[in-house]
């Protein structure tokens, strides 16, 4: 009987990969690199969207995902693959909790409900809101897609 259901979730989809590796780069607040065998693997993190580098809170973002997950053993659910052929996916730090959660309810990431309706990771972000933490200590945040369009209409 477990073989049938382990079939009948690999086969319809239901299941998803999910593999272990260590982390040996932080990029930014929501963009990792993982070991996965001998290959640094670029994993974009779930649902979430933090500061843009040059962005403010984007390196204090950055510092604070290093700090959970940088030179650990991680396991990674993969959700999808982005337009850039990136793994994207929610990251599980050692101690079981979520990484972009936490990224959430530090403040330092937005809850990106185009992709994510988390109901747990909204009500994380109205709490980070509500005691001003990380960038809602901003009293004008600006979300990164809306900082990075800026940027590049002034790049052009």
């Amino acid at each position: 009987m477990r073989f049938v259901l382990v079939f009948f979730l690999i086969f319809t989809g239901c299941a998803t990969s999910a593999q272990t590796g260590k982390v040996v780069a932080v990029k930014d607040g929501d963009t990792i690199e993982m070991m996965m065998g001998k290959k640094a693997v670029r994993i974009r993190l779930f649902g979430v969207d933090s500061p843009e580098k040059g962005q403010p809170f984007g390196e204090k973002a950055r510092q604070y995902t290093a700090d959970l997950c940088y030179g650990k053993v991680v396991r990674l659910q993969q959700k999808d693959k982005d337009q850039y052929g990136r793994i994207v996916g929610e990251i599980f730090l050692p101690d079981g909790s979520s990484l972009n959660a936490r990224l959430i309810a530090a403040g330092f990431a937005w809850q990106y409900t185009e992709f994510s309706k988390d109901p747990e990771w909204a009500k994380a972000q109205e709490q980070a809101k509500l005691e001003k933490k990380g960038l809602w200590a901003d009293k004008h945040p600006v979300a990164p897609w809306t900082w990075r369009k800026q940027h590049r209409r002034s790049a052009r």
